[in-house]
C-alpha cells in the first residue's frame, strides 16, 4: 500500500485565512504602529492627514484664493468636469498612498474608498471607473490600487463597477520621472475604451493627481465615446501653491 505525502503543517498564526484577515483588518496603525482598534489608521494618524483646502478650482481642486476656477483649466479646460479629492498630497498622505502601492497594504484601499464614497454622497454617476494600469505594470505590481479604492467606493454607493472599458494598452515612463510639460505628450493615445458610453456620467478614479495629465487624457477618450460628463475622484491632489 502506497502512503501519499502529507502537506506540511500550517499552524494557525501563518495559514493563508490568517495572513488575509491580518491583511484586511491590521491590528495596529498602518502609519505608526499604534492601536487601530482594527482599521488601517489609528485616530490620530487620521486626524493629521492633511484636507484638501476649502478654496479650490471645483474643475482640478488646485488651490486658488477664492474657490474660483484655475488660470490652467481656464486656458485649457480638462475633459473632465469637477475633481473631488480628499487631502493634499504631502506628509503623512504620501506615507500612506505609498505603502499601499509598494507594501501592498489593501487595507489602505479600503480605508481610501470609504472615504471618498462619503464624500460622494450627493453625486450621481453611471458607471464607476479605476484608470488602468498597463498589462506590464500590472503584472509587475500585483494589483491596481486605484482599482481597490474604486472596487469599495462603488460598493459603497451602489454604483456599477466596470474595470473593462477602459484599458492602457501604450507602456508609458512613470510621469514622475517627467519635466511637467512633457507629461501630457507622454500619455497620448495610452488609453483605449471599447464601450459606447453615449450620454452617461462616469466616475473616474485614481489614488493622486499631481499635474493631471493621464486622467485629463483618459477622460479625453470616455468623452470621445460618448461620455456625457467625466468626473474624478482622487484621494489625494498635489498642489502648486
Amino acid at each position: 500500500m502506497s502512503i501519499l505525502p502529507q502537506p506540511p503543517t500550517v499552524t494557525a498564526q501563518h495559514s493563508p485565512m490568517r495572513r488575509l484577515v491580518d491583511l484586511l483588518l491590521p491590528a495596529s496603525c498602518l502609519l505608526c504602529g499604534a492601536d487601530s482598534d482594527g482599521g488601517a489608521l489609528c485616530a490620530g494618524c487620521a486626524g493629521d492627514l492633511p484636507p484638501l483646502p476649502a478654496a479650490h478650482c471645483p474643475q482640478c481642486a488646485e488651490q486658488t484664493t477664492h474657490g474660483e476656477r484655475c488660470g490652467a483649466c481656464l486656458k485649457d479646460p480638462p475633459a473632465f468636469a469637477r475633481c473631488s479629492a480628499l487631502f493634499r498630497y504631502e506628509f503623512p498622505v504620501d506615507r500612506a498612498i505609498q505603502a499601499l502601492k509598494y507594501g501592498h497594504q489593501l487595507a489602505l484601499a479600503a480605508w481610501f474608498g470609504e472615504r471618498l464614497a462619503d464624500a460622494l454622497q450627493d453625486s450621481r454617476h453611471d458607471r464607476v471607473m479605476a484608470l488602468p494600469l498597463h498589462p506590464d505594470r500590472l503584472r509587475e505590481r500585483g494589483f491596481n490600487q486605484s482599482a481597490e479604492i474604486a472596487s469599495v467606493l462603488a460598493r459603497r454607493r451602489r454604483l456599477p463597477l466596470d474595470f473593462a472599458s477602459l484599458a492602457r494598452r501604450r507602456a508609458t515612463p512613470a510621469q514622475a520621472a517627467l519635466p511637467l510639460r512633457e507629461r501630457a505628450r507622454n500619455v497620448r493615445g495610452a488609453f483605449e475604451c471599447t464601450a459606447d458610453l453615449a450620454g452617461q456620467s462616469i466616475l473616474l478614479v485614481d489614488d493622486v493627481m499631481t499635474t493631471g495629465a493621464t486622467l485629463r487624457e483618459a477622460a479625453r477618450v470616455l468623452s470621445l465615446h460618448g461620455a456625457a460628463q467625466v468626473d474624478v475622484a482622487v484621494v489625494a491632489r498635489a498642489l502648486r501653491l
